[in-house]
C-alpha cells in the first residue's frame, strides 16, 4: 500500500518525484559507465599456459598474464604474482583496477602473472588429482619462493620484459594465498618487497600460526604489508582467522615494518579484498620508484642492530675459511683447509698468511699470552702454537671439531666419543663428560661459570655448571631454538657469547640470539647455508664475524665480546 504523501500528490509531482530519484542512484553509475568505456585503456589477458614444475615434481597447474597496453618492451616492468591464478584475479575485478589504476598513473606499468596451485594427476582418470594448494600455499620455507624465483618468472620472462628488482615486484593472495605470497617475500625479500594479503591463513594449518612470533625476532627485511579481514572470517581447528590476522598486524607493527590494514564485517570471501584492491594497490606502490624501506628503526626490538649496518662480506682472496679463532688484540685468525694455510686479518681487513700447516684443522682457539691451540684433524690431535711457532701435543686419540680456553684449562668436544674434554693447565692432565648428544659448538658464560654447548643432533642447547678445577656438572636443555619448517633440528654449529652474557648460535635460520635465561629474543639474518664459526673480534670486540659456506662475514653490533680467558666480567642480572 502507497504512503499517504504519496497518494496526495499530483501525476506531474509523483513523475517529478521518480526523476529525481532515478538521477540520485543511477546518475553516478552511468557516468562511471560513460568513463570507463570512452577513457580506460584495457589490457589483455592470454593464456592459460600450462606449467610443469621441477621443484614440485609431478604437478601441473595453469597460469594467465595480465599485459597492459602501456607495457613497452624495451623497459623493464613491474609484475604482480597473483596466487590461485585468474579465478581470484577476477574475484578481485583486478584487471579492471589495474587498467584504470595504470592508466591513471596511480601505480606503475605491471604486468600480472595469475597463477594456479599445482596439481599431480590421478593414474586412474575418474579419480581425484592430488591437490597441492594446502601443501604449497600454507607451509614454511622457501620452496615455493624458489619455484616462482627459479621457474616461473624466468618462464615470464622469456617473453615479456620483466625487472628482477625486488622492488618492482609485488606478490598477492587470498586465504591460503596470502599467506603464501606473505611467505615468499618473507623467505626471500632479495626478490619481492611489496605484499597484498587478504583474509590470510596465518593459523595452524602448518604453521602459519608462528609467523607473528618470527616478525618479532627476525631483523627486519625490507617488506611493505596491506593487510585486509574481516570480523566474520573463520574460526575452526586451525585457529581463528580474524584474530589470527590482528596478531600479525601486531607483530609488524611493532617490528617497524611498513604495514597497513582494513577491517571489515566480510567472511571468508573475496568481497572485502574486492573494496580494498584500489586502495591497496595504490598505498604499496606508493612513492614508487623509491625504494621500500628496511626499517632501521626497530624501536621495540633488542637495541643490537645499528641502521644501514648488515653483513658485510670481506673479501678472501680465494681463500676457503674453516675454523676461527680472535686473540686478545681483537685480531681475527683463521684456517684454509685447502691451501693449509693459517692467516689473520690486517687493519684493513686482508687476510695474511700468518703459517703454512701441514695439516687440516677442525678448530682454533687463543688462550692466555696470545697461545694458539689448534685442532689437527689429520693426525687425531690437539696441538698449542707458542710465540715461537712451536707445537706441543696436547692431546691425542680425537677429532676436536670446537675448542673454548679459561683461565683453568682448555675445553673441547669429542663428537665421536660423544663427550665433552678438558684439559687442566694446573695438572696437565685432561678428564672428559659423557654428554646426551653429540657435542658441536661450546663456549663459556661472560662471568665463566657455565658452558654452553649446542649439538648436532639435539634440539635445545645445554647448559653445564663449571664446578672447581673446571670440571662440569648439572647439565641441563636450556637454550630453544626455533627451527627451520620441515627441518628436525637447528643446525646449530657454532656458538659465542657477549658481555649482556646473550649467546650468539649460528644456525640454519639465522643467528638466534638468546638472553641469559636461554630464550631467543633476536635472529639476526642469515648470510649462506652453512655457518661454520662466529666470533666477536675488532676493535672492542664490537664486531661479529662469522663464515658462512667458506666466506667471511662481519658486522658492526651495539655490544661486545668477551675473551673467556681474561679475568671474568660480570654481566647484569637476568630479567626474568
Amino acid at each position: 500500500m502507497l504512503p499517504t504523501f504519496y497518494q496526495q500528490m499530483t501525476e506531474k509531482q509523483s513523475r517529478y518525484l521518480c526523476l529525481l530519484l532515478f538521477l540520485f542512484f543511477c546518475s553516478p553509475i552511468l557516468q562511471a559507465q560513460s568513463a570507463s568505456n570512452t577513457t580506460i585503456p584495457s589490457g589483455e589477458i592470454k593464456g592459460p599456459f600450462l606449467w610443469k614444475s621441477q621443484i614440485y615434481p609431478g604437478t601441473e597447474r595453469n597460469y594467465w598474464i595480465y599485459v597492459p597496453q602501456q607495457y613497452d618492451a624495451d623497459k623493464p616492468s613491474c609484475s604482480m604474482i597473483v596466487q590461485d591464478g585468474l579465478g581470484r584475479a577476477k574475484g578481485w575485478r583486478l584487471p579492471q583496477v589495474l587498467d584504470s589504476l595504470i592508466h591513471l598513473k596511480k601505480i606503475p606499468v605491471v604486468i600480472g602473472i595469475f597463477v594456479d596451485h599445482g596439481k599431480v594427476p590421478a593414474s586412474d582418470p575418474e579419480a581425484y588429482p592430488r591437490f597441492n594448494r594446502s601443501f604449497e600455499y600454507d607451509a614454511l620455507g622457501d620452496r615455493y619462493a624458489r619455484f616462482l624465483i627459479e621457474e616461473l618468472l624466468p618462464a615470464v620472462g622469456k617473453t615479456y620484459n620483466l625487472s628482477t628488482d625486488p622492488n618492482d615486484r609485488s606478490i598477492a593472495g587470498a586465504s591460503s594465498g596470502a599467506i603464501c605470497a606473505f611467505n615468499a617475500a618473507w623467505e626471500r625479500p632479495d626478490a619481492f618487497s611489496r605484499v597484498l594479503s587478504t583474509i590470510g591463513t596465518y593459523v595452524g594449518m602448518r604453521g602459519g600460526d608462528e609467523f607473528h612470533t618470527l616478525v618479532r625476532k627476525t631483523e627486519a627485511k625490507p617488506l611493505r604489508i596491506f593487510l585486509e579481514d574481516g570480523n566474520t572470517d573463520l574460526n575452526i581447528y586451525a585457529g581463528d582467522w580474524w584474530m589470527a590476522n590482528q596478531t600479525m598486524l601486531s607483530a609488524l607493527t611493532w617490528a617497524g615494518y611498513e604495514v597497513k590494514h582494513t577491517w571489515g564485517t566480510e567472511g571468508h570471501n573475496s568481497k572485502g579484498g574486492r573494496k580494498v584492491l584500489p586502495e591497496a594497490l595504490q598505498w604499496l606502490w606508493q612513492g614508487y620508484p623509491k625504494r621500500v624501506g628496511n626499517h632501521p628503526t626497530d624501536y621495540k626490538r633488542l637495541q643490537l642492530t645499528t641502521a644501514g649496518e648488515t653483513w658485510e662480506k670481506m673479501d678472501m682472496n680465494g681463500l676457503n675459511a674453516s675454523a676461527m679463532a680472535v686473540n686478545e688484540q681483537g685480531t681475527i685468525f683463521f684456517a684454509d683447509n685447502r691451501s693449509k694455510g693459517l692467516y689473520q686479518l690486517d687493519k684493513q681487513g686482508q687476510p695474511q698468511l700468518f703459517k703454512a700447516l701441514s695439516f687440516e684443522v677442525g678448530a682454533l682457539a687463543f688462550g692466555q699470552n696470545n697461545e694458539l691451540y689448534l685442532s689437527n684433524l689429520d693426525r687425531k690431535q690437539i696441538v698449542k702454537l707458542d710465540k715461537a711457532g712451536k707445537m706441543r701435543k696436547l692431546v691425542r686419540g680425537l677429532k676436536a671439531t670446537d675448542m673454548a680456553v679459561s683461565s683453568q684449562g682448555l675445553y673441547f668436544t669429542d663428537p665421536a666419543g660423544q663427550r665433552i674434554g678438558l684439559y687442566s693447565f694446573a695438572d696437565q692432565k685432561t678428564t672428559y663428560t659423557p654428554t646426551p648428544g653429540v657435542p658441536g659448538a661450546i663456549c663459556l658464560s661472560a662471568d665463566q661459570t657455565f658452558l654452553n654447548v649446542s649439538w648436532v643432533d639435539k634440539v635445545l642447547g645445554h647448559s653445564y655448571k663449571i664446578a672447581e678445577g673446571g670440571k662440569l656438572s648439572f647439565g641441563q636443555a636450556y637454550i630453544h631454538y626455533h627451527i627451520p619448517y620441515g627441518e628436525a633440528l637447528p643446525a646449530a654449529q657454532a656458538i659465542t657469547v657477549d658481555a649482556s652474557n646473550r649467546t650468539y648460535t649460528a644456525t640454519s635460520m639465522g643467528v638466534q640470539v638468546a638472553d641469559q635465561l636461554g630464550r631467543i629474543n633476536f635472529i639476526l639474518s642469515k648470510t649462506g647455508k652453512n655457518t661454520t664459526a662466529i666470533q666477536f673480534g675488532g676493535e672492542a670486540l664490537a664486531q661479529l664475524y662469522l663464515i658462512s659456506d667458506g666466506q667471511l662475514y662481519v658486522r658492526q653490533l651495539k655490544t661486545k665480546g668477551v675473551l673467556p680467558w681474561l679475568p671474568a666480567i660480570q654481566p647484569p642480572k637476568p630479567k626474568m
